[in-house]
Parts: structure tokens; C-alpha cells; sequence
């Protein structure tokens, strides 16, 4: 996997250096509310994350979260990437900002970036992506990428149903311009 960028984006790997950034994003209140609460309270808590979840997903797959950050500012501002979930048959987009860095264009911007490096590098044939039912600003950003709603689905260890969406390779150009 190579740094992904565009005029505002730069998208890498994350390392453990990205720790503290880590402990902000996923104790934001819509990072619990609509992703969950993944145990992580201070600093290596993240690295255990980053270490176990990322980066072994970088390793066996080829893709995973990258670390957003803005070119112009030269700070991290969130997560986009693909993940590879046990109960999905196909990977799917993650994507997670800071609340200042939202409705911006900047989630739509890093998606796409993904969605072209892993079609490009032909790791994916059909992309996923879940949300919260009640996550309209996700599902909304799913819509603008030419995801199609699938339905229902529950996951594993998890009592709420979510919304499963579907992107195919079929779509010559997966992205709409």
C-alpha cells in the first residue's frame, strides 16, 4: 500500500506515533454512539489497536484504516480505509472524522481515494459498507459513492441491526465525478 493524496488529503499507514491522535477519534461521542466503543482510553490501548487492527490487516490483506490527514493544516483529522470483518463476505469502507473536520467533503474525498487505489490495485472485486440505521450522514456519504442499500443485517456480537450497503466491481468507474 502506497501514501494516497489529493490537493487537500494525504492518507497513510498508521503507525504507533498516531496513538494520541487514536485516543481523540474513538472517544468521540459519535465515534461511540455510531461505531462503538473499542476499549481504547489512553495511549497504549492505541498502539495495542493500531498494532492488532490496522496493521495485521495491512499485512494479511493488502488494505485497511489509513490515517487522513490535511495537507494544508499537516494534522491527522481521521480514518478512512477498507476492513476485512469475518462476517462479511467482502470488505468494507471505514471511514471516521473529527467533529470539525465533518460535512466537508473531506470523508467523500478520502473514500474515493480508497475506492480507486484498491479497485486499481484489483484487491477488491465488490465493496461493503454498514451503518447504524439512525447514521444518516454516513449513509448519505455510502449514497454518494454508488453504494446500494442491501438491507438489513446483524452482526456478530452486536444486538442492533445495522444497514448492509454494496458497491460492485461491475461499475466500470466506481466513482461518480
Amino acid at each position: 500500500m502506497k501514501t494516497l493524496s489529493s490537493k487537500t488529503l494525504k492518507l497513510r499507514k498508521l503507525t504507533i506515533k498516531d496513538a494520541e491522535f487514536i485516543v481523540e477519534l474513538l472517544n468521540d461521542s459519535d465515534f461511540l454512539k455510531y461505531i462503538g466503543d473499542r476499549g481504547v482510553k489512553n495511549e497504549q490501548d492505541a498502539i495495542n489497536y493500531i498494532q492488532q487492527g490496522p496493521q495485521t490487516m495491512y499485512q494479511q490483506h493488502g488494505f485497511g484504516l489509513l490515517l487522513v490527514e490535511s495537507v494544508s493544516l499537516k494534522r491527522p483529522i481521521g480514518l478512512c480505509g477498507l476492513l476485512k470483518r469475518e462476517e462479511l463476505p467482502h470488505p468494507d469502507l471505514g471511514f471516521a472524522f473529527l467533529p470539525q473536520y465533518r460535512a466537508k467533503g473531506l470523508a467523500l474525498d478520502a473514500a474515493k481515494l480508497v475506492l480507486a487505489d484498491a479497485y486499481q490495485r484489483k484487491v477488491i472485486q465488490k465493496v461493503l459498507g454498514i451503518t447504524s440505521i439512525d447514521n444518516y450522514k454516513s449513509t448519505n456519504l455510502l449514497q454518494k459513492l454508488g453504494f446500494k442499500d442491501k438491507g438489513l443485517i446483524r452482526l456478530k456480537d452486536n444486538l442492533d441491526e445495522i444497514r448492509l450497503y454494496e458497491l460492485s466491481s461491475e461499475i466500470k468507474t466506481p466513482l461518480p465525478e
